[in-house]
């Protein structure tokens, strides 16, 4: 059992999820397999045990490991006891290339030949599996189109592969990890028990943030008091994401986007204007929300993950929206990509190539789909005109006030980001242009416009305009609380989103990922 109050604080309102009969049924409606989402009963009751095991075995490193890893496997394997083999076999040839690499350093961890050809060989594999799972129908289907469309008839050879949940996440932290040793920043390798827990450690393995070695392993030698569990903060993070998951993303879903998106043709200009801006909020709610989750989570068990989402709304160029959006993936690809192929380094001409290509990779890192590619490609292609127009009027005064131009420019990237969504939205090209197309014809259907739309895409907005150090404060100040009061905000918080929420919850999107 928890050994003082504030751990038995935290795993009563665990347990309170465990009590609400009628927040299962509705957690659980339209998920599928998909069980084991985090505002579900099912997860509640396997955290409430993990939680417990875990503060009891914590001053026990190696039996600690060994539980989380297995914990790990179990809520993996919830999803498809299948794909566990793949999980396995990505921590077992991974930990051997990280290994191999290290090994085949100098002595003073300068690299060789021999370091980068087994760096490469590790990419290759790792890009090659996740290749197969994400991108071989893809590609089939494309060639068999193309064919088709020369006169060729040929029956579509297409082998139906199963994505794996998460394997993007999982495969871009082995890739990391791998690299990072071949450059000479670690002094040693991961034993395997660790490497392990660090690939599958399960508050963050099917959805994210993507957390670095240097960021997750440092933190398994430390020993954290029990005594101070951050469960202040931890609560406010669980109930936000919840909020912004089950309340807000799920409103906007039901409410206007899915029906827009699934028949653009019946609906007028203003309905689908609103869709769009809609999604825009709810693919931020869904996403953050979840993150906000798993940050909770890992905090509860002694664990800090990364910021993974600032305010990205509120960016004044492109450039400034992805240091605010999915903030891992970003620096993942400016320090395994961008660089690499060259970054800022040569001409101007080489480095609009290298921005360009990253966000087309970035694009296709989504989904096995044109619409990944073209949402990529207006990013890339926005990315490169921003500098382009930066360099031009640089030094340039437009004699129009401070606020108006930045006003301006927060009006410009948010609608562009905006535009973008669609095509990551739709299920093809033809159907977003079909969609676009629809803003401006005339008739249709208003249907799921209200008052009650327009202040919840507002105020989703504007929120994110709040200074960070307002919910900071009110993050210390309720750390501040009793445990038992802990215990009642976050219970009443759970009765408020479940009275909220509408009926079914739009599955995560990013788990398609």
């Amino acid at each position: 059992m928890p050994r003082n109050s504030k751990d038995t604080a935290v795993v009563s309102a665990l347990a309170f999820l465990n009590q609400r009969a009628r927040l299962s049924v509705r957690f659980s409606v339209q998920l599928g397999n998909f069980s084991m989402l985090f505002p579900t009963i099912d997860f509640a009751v396997f955290f409430l045990v993990v939680f417990t095991v875990s503060w009891i075995l914590r001053p026990h490193k190696i039996a600690w490991r060994w539980f989380i890893l297995a914990a790990s496997f179990v809520f993996y394997g919830w999803w498809d006891w299948n794909y566990l083999l793949l999980l396995f076999l990505s921590i077992g040839i991974n930990w051997f290339f990280g290994l191999a690499v290290f090994r085949a350093l100098t002595p003073e961890g300068e690299r060789t030949d021999a370091s980068r050809w087994i760096v490469r060989i590790a990419v290759i594999v790792n890009l090659g599996i996740l290749g197969y799972f994400k991108y071989v129908d893809f590609f089939l289907a494309s060639i068999t189109e193309r064919m088709r469309s020369i006169g060729i008839s040929v029956d579509s050879p297409l082998l139906n592969v199963v994505l794996p949940i998460g394997i993007s996440f999982f495969t871009f932290q082995a890739i990391s990890y791998v690299i990072d040793i071949g450059r000479g920043e670690w002094r040693k390798p991961l034993n395997f028990l660790d490497f392990g827990v660090y690939l599958s450690f399960f508050a963050h393995l099917v959805a994210g943030p993507i957390v670095r070695a240097s960021e997750f392993a440092p933190q398994l030698e430390e020993q954290p008091d029990p005594r101070y569990v951050r469960s202040g903060e931890a609560f406010m993070l669980i109930f936000r994401g919840m909020f912004k998951k089950v309340v807000v993303s799920s409103f906007l879903a039901t409410q206007i986007v899915d029906p827009v998106f699934a028949n653009p043709e019946g609906y007028g200009s203003l309905a689908v204007l609103l869709a769009i801006y809609a999604y825009a909020i709810q693919i931020y709610s869904d996403f953050s929300g979840y993150t906000d989750i798993a940050i909770g989570i890992a905090l509860l068990l002694g664990i800090r993950f990364p910021q993974n989402f600032d305010s990205p709304y509120i960016a004044l160029s492109l450039q400034d929206f992805w240091n605010r959006w999915h903030m891992t993936l970003s620096r993942w690809l400016r320090d395994y990509l961008y660089i690499p192929l060259g970054g800022n380094r040569g001409s101007k001409a080489m480095m609009y190539r290298n921005l360009f290509l990253v966000m087309i990779i970035g694009g296709l890192w989504h989904g096995a789909n044109w619409t990944f590619v073209a949402w990529g490609a207006i990013h890339g292609g926005y990315l490169v005109a921003e500098r382009i127009v930066r360099a031009k009027w640089k030094g340039h005064e437009l004699g129009l006030p401070p606020l108006l131009v930045k006003s301006m420019q927060w009006f410009l990237v948010f609608n562009v980001v905006c535009l973008a969504w669609v095509f990551f939205r739709a299920q093809s090209i033809d159907g977003a242009f079909t969609l676009l197309g629809r803003l401006f014809a005339s008739g249709g259907s208003s249907a799921g416009v209200s008052l009650l739309l327009v202040v919840a895409i507002v105020a989703s907005v504007a929120s994110q305009f709040v200074p960070p150090r307002v919910p900071q404060k009110a993050e210390v100040w309720f750390a501040t609380w009793a445990p038992a009061l802990q215990i009642a905000a976050l219970a009443a918080g759970l009765v408020l989103i479940d009275a909220l929420g509408p009926e079914g919850i739009a599955p995560f999107i990013y788990f398609q990922f």
